[in-house]
This record gives structure tokens, C-alpha cells and sequence, in this order.
């Protein structure tokens, strides 16, 4: 005998709303309660070194760049201005007076990327393939910088 062959058997189903809300409290739990680490805090003692700063550097290359687009290269017969377009053929000339030449960019603040981009392009049409470039120095070390020159 089937006693139950009238009554309809229901699927079991789960109610995700109860859990969603237990774990948005569980994550904002853990949120207000995390501690976070500060790990840009690095203690580094750095080497020093002491000695004479070099007086005499024969073989860079001194450029600035203004921050109106002008470029100034001293070279052994003083200061020039130069255009954007005589930049290459001048650093060419330069740089054959020079054994293994080290082209240092002195850029303005204000100085256009596309004004320093010139410059490395110039160097190397010219044929320079050591550049670097000048920062200027924290105010206490510029005046210690000045002193020991």
C-alpha cells in the first residue's frame, strides 16, 4: 500500500540571502579590524666616501636645454647656441675633439620632452653613445658641492 502516492515531494533548496548577508558583515568585520603595515619604511645606512672632487674632465660634453627650446654646448672653444637644426652636425664636431666622449644633459625644469628627445637622437647621429644626464642636488649638498669645487 502507497499511503503517500497523493502528496508531491518538493525540492530542497538553499537560501543564499542569510549567507550573503552573514558574509558582508564577516568581510567588513575584517576590514575595520586589519592592521596594515607601513613597508615603505626601510632603515638603510648608505657607504660614504670621501676624496677630492675631479677638477679636470676632458672628454664630456656639457648641453643644456632652455626651457624655450634653446641649446647651449660647451665645447673647448667656449659656449654656442645652437638650433635644433645644427644640433647634430655641432655635437659631431665636438665630439671628434674628444677621446670616448660623455654627453651630459643639463635639461631645464620646464624644457620640453621632445627637446631632450632631440638631443639623444642628435647623439646618436654624432656618434656619442655615453650620455647622462645632470639633477640638481639637494639646497645643503649644492652649497657643499659649490665649497668643495
Amino acid at each position: 500500500m502507497n499511503f503517500r502516492r497523493g502528496i508531491r515531494r518538493d525540492e530542497p533548496e538553499i537560501n543564499f540571502v542569510p549567507l550573503i548577508d552573514v558574509l558582508l558583515v564577516v568581510l567588513i568585520f575584517l576590514m575595520v579590524t586589519t592592521t596594515y603595515s607601513k613597508f615603505t619604511e626601510l632603515q638603510v645606512d648608505l657607504p660614504s666616501a670621501t676624496g677630492e672632487a675631479a677638477t679636470e674632465r676632458p672628454s664630456e660634453i656639457d648641453i643644456g636645454i632652455s626651457a624655450n627650446g634653446r641649446y647651449r654646448i660647451l665645447g673647448e672653444d667656449g659656449a654656442r647656441l645652437v638650433a635644433g637644426e645644427e644640433l647634430a652636425a655641432e655635437l659631431r664636431r665636438v665630439a671628434a675633439q674628444r677621446e670616448d666622449p660623455i654627453l651630459v644633459v643639463h635639461a631645464d625644469a620646464g624644457a620640453k620632452h621632445q627637446d631632450v628627445i632631440a638631443v639623444l637622437a642628435a647623439a646618436r647621429e654624432a656618434g656619442v653613445v655615453k650620455v647622462t644626464f645632470a639633477a640638481q642636488a639637494e639646497a645643503g649638498a649644492a652649497a657643499s658641492m659649490r665649497r668643495a669645487r
